[in-house]
């Protein structure tokens, strides 16, 4: 599994819109597209989105390039609008999970950790 971040600082006083876009969805389908696990935080002045899947950094950077995708572009229109500069790709250099199958069958205390 691999994970990649865009990083996008909001233009001062853009939190509130940032909200009511991602609460409006994802402009196309994650499990049609290859992603397996998509999230998005917001603050005060910075917006993330995370994705997950194999070749995952493939995968956004075709469906930015795709033309045919006009929900996606219309979306990106509406975040290019509150959007102060250039987002940022940023790449895993860290990760960590506790493997839930072994966290399951162990008894308390014997859990074993793994590293993602």
């Amino acid at each position: 599994m691999e994970r990649v971040a865009i990083i996008a600082r909001l233009k001062e006083g853009c939190e509130q819109h940032a909200v009511e876009l991602v609460a409006a969805g994802p402009p196309f389908d994650l499990a049609n597209a290859g992603i397996v696990r998509h999230s998005i935080y917001i603050s005060t002045n910075e917006a993330v989105f995370v994705f997950e899947g194999h070749e995952v950094e493939w995968i956004v950077d075709e469906l930015i390039d795709e033309p045919f995708h006009y929900e996606l572009h219309h979306a990106l229109e509406q975040w290019r609008e509150i959007v102060d500069g250039q987002p940022r790709v940023a790449r895993e250099r860290f990760g960590w999970q506790l493997d839930d199958a072994e966290a399951i069958a162990a008894p308390a205390g014997e859990r074993s950790e793994s590293w993602a």
